[in-house]
């Protein structure tokens, strides 16, 4: 079989080669021309997959290596008879992680606890649920607003959009959608922004319109007090430099960009393909992960134990490193920006998650062991 995919796919020819021969494309500039011959089309969300690309090509299964699809339309697929598989849950781990790290940052910014301050978390699937769990155990108190699922599986744990906006950090972990009961296009609009406690955090991590951008580089002029930590941007690569100098975090669509997630996503798109074609699976994600290297914690003081997690965080992921990358590209050009921002993502540096690094602590049933174990990190105990 012919096998186009997106050039940003990791391990991408390796876990496919049991199935045919892998072309490489840039997915933000595939074209219907390059994709006409190919039985099987692996994207990332950059590309938008519709009758646009599709019509008129030989393309039996889509497989998107993301947790998001409203870059493909579905509909389309299945009158065409087209398969379709995302990969739900990959880089659920690693955006949530991102969330962690870019506290720990504002905190030591800020001088303030985490512990005892109460986190809006809108949605609540596989990233927010996560995110939920990692903020849970650094004893912030978490309110949960999701009307999807709070209808579909009748939790009683749910608070009001309105009450999770008074809370110290907002995070948002939402899909983009514009045409269902619950739309999430412009669900934080200016009216919701100005609606933001004094002092609050903002977090977008989900789809860069689910945040009107524009709304957003307006407030940030007159009430510089917020914190806003975004990873997406409506209209990427083309963002608003306005908008990124005023906000605190920002970083170049990565929030879900660990290793780990990333082959968990081609993992998941090979099996589902292997399915769909009725061909034994031959690749595993197992076989080319390695254990990340520890992380010695040991001559560390456990005495404040945010500074305990706020150690181990940064040493296996520090936001402000792809937040510094981002901003160096202020002073180019627009297209060279929009450019930039594009190879950031696809030259983004090897990245673990917390439950490959191996923490070494003196003690590890102690307090601070057991905040980094609901973080989710590994302990081994050394003296």
């Amino acid at each position: 079989m012919n096998i186009v995919a997106d050039e940003n796919i990791p391990c991408v020819q390796q876990a496919f080669a049991s199935l045919g021969e892998v072309s490489l494309l840039p997915g933000r500039v595939m074209q219907a021309e390059q994709v006409r011959d190919a039985d099987i089309l692996l994207v990332r969300s950059v590309t938008r997959v519709d009758a646009s690309l599709l019509q008129g090509s030989s393309v039996r299964f889509v497989g998107s290596a993301t947790i998001g699809f409203d870059h493909v339309d579905r509909d389309y697929l299945q009158q065409q008879g087209i398969g379709f598989a995302t990969a739900p849950g990959s880089n659920a781990t690693s955006a949530a992680e991102y969330v962690v790290s870019a506290l720990m940052v504002l905190s030591a910014q800020q001088g303030v606890e985490l512990a005892g301050k109460t986190v809006g978390i809108i949605g609540c699937g596989n990233v927010g649920s996560r995110v939920r769990c990692k903020l849970a155990a650094l004893g912030m108190t978490c309110l949960v607003n999701d009307p999807p699922l709070q209808a579909s599986a009748g939790h009683d744990d749910f608070v009001s959009l309105e009450e999770v906006l008074q809370a110290d950090v907002v995070t948002l972990h939402v899909p983009l959608i514009k045409d269902s009961p619950h739309p999430t296009f412009h669900l934080v609009n200016a009216a919701l922004l100005d609606r933001l406690k004094p002092g609050a955090i903002l977090i977008n991590t989900s789809r860069g319109a689910v945040v009107d951008n524009r709304a957003l580089d307006a407030l940030l002029a007159t009430r510089d007090e917020l914190s806003v930590v975004l990873d997406v941007w409506e209209n990427e690569p083309t963002i608003r430099p306005s908008l990124l100098q005023k906000v605190d975090l920002a970083t170049a669509h990565i929030a879900g960009y660990s290793y780990d997630g990333k082959l968990r996503g081609t993992e998941m798109i090979y099996h589902a393909a292997c399915d769909y074609f009725a061909t034994p699976a031959q690749w595993r994600a197992a076989d080319v992960l390695a254990r990340a290297a520890s992380i010695d914690l040991r001559d560390h003081g456990t005495d404040d134990l945010l500074a305990v997690a706020r150690a181990a965080v940064l040493a296996c992921y520090d936001i402000r490193e792809d937040d510094a990358r981002l901003r160096a590209t202020l002073p180019l050009p627009v297209t060279e920006r929009a450019l930039a921002f594009d190879r950031l993502r696809k030259e983004y540096p090897l990245r673990r998650e917390f439950s490959e690094s191996t923490v070494l602590l003196r003690e590890p049933a102690g307090a601070p062991g057991q905040l980094l174990s609901g973080l989710g990190f590994q302990l081994v105990s050394s003296h």
